[in-house]
């Protein structure tokens, strides 16, 4: 795939096909994603994968966690408050969707309902979770996060979908217990992978981009 299309059609993915990715396709797009350029080398990043009946087990885990109102405790923080031109393409886009799927995506029943579903992978077959040494500074943050848009360019190429998951690092130590990821390093995201499954209504929308005039200053 031509890499800007490649680019420019990826997608987040909220509902898959139930298919296994074959493990060497998966292992295939982590060896491409390691190419990704990170400070001084340093290569910040680490990864599980997890399948079948284990991750179902988590799924239950974290969900069971969830009904017991358990507070959150993910090992970044969740952002709090947005400068206001940010907050208002956030409140655009929350009510955008609420508009599409009929409901109040701010109240905290919906919001519930939303975390379970993360908490499913959205039906994917496979999780892949990203962590690293927690005593790592904010430029290793800004070194996975390039890690993890390479996985998710990788396994596009490949005609599979991811979409990144802030909320099912909530309960960071729940998580951390149950993949034996050792407590002195942070999880920074999950990402569900597996293939799209295009019938279904939810795949059918797609955020928008501001115009390029207005991010972009040229200096001659």
């Amino acid at each position: 795939m031509d890499p800007i299309e490649c680019m420019k059609t990826r997608m987040s993915i909220r509902k898959f096909k139930t298919d296994p990715v074959p493990a060497d396709i998966l292992l295939k797009i982590i060896d491409a994603a390691k190419w990704s350029p990170s400070y001084k080398n340093s290569q910040p990043w680490e990864v599980v994968i997890i399948s079948g009946r284990k991750k179902d087990e988590l799924s239950e885990l974290l969900i069971e966690t969830l009904q017991k109102d358990t507070p959150p405790s993910p090992d970044i923080p969740e952002p709090r408050s947005w400068p206001p031109d940010i907050e208002a393409r956030i409140l655009a886009l929350m009510k955008k969707r609420s508009e599409l799927t009929g409901k109040d995506l701010n109240s905290p029943e919906v919001r519930k309902k939303s975390k379970i579903a993360n908490f499913r992978f959205y039906g994917a077959p496979h999780c892949i979770f990203l962590y690293q040494d927690s005593m790592l500074p904010e430029w290793s943050l800004f070194d996975i996060g390039l890690f993890a848009q390479s996985i998710m360019l990788a396994a596009h190429a490949f005609g599979i979908g991811t979409v990144p998951q802030a909320f099912v690092t909530d309960y960071a130590m729940v998580t951390k217990k149950f993949l034996g990821i050792p407590e002195s390093k942070r999880l920074v995201l999950g990402m569900s992978i597996g293939y799209p499954d295009w019938e279904s209504p939810v795949n059918s929308f797609r955020t928008d981009r501001r115009d390029t005039v207005k991010i972009v200053k040229v200096i001659d």
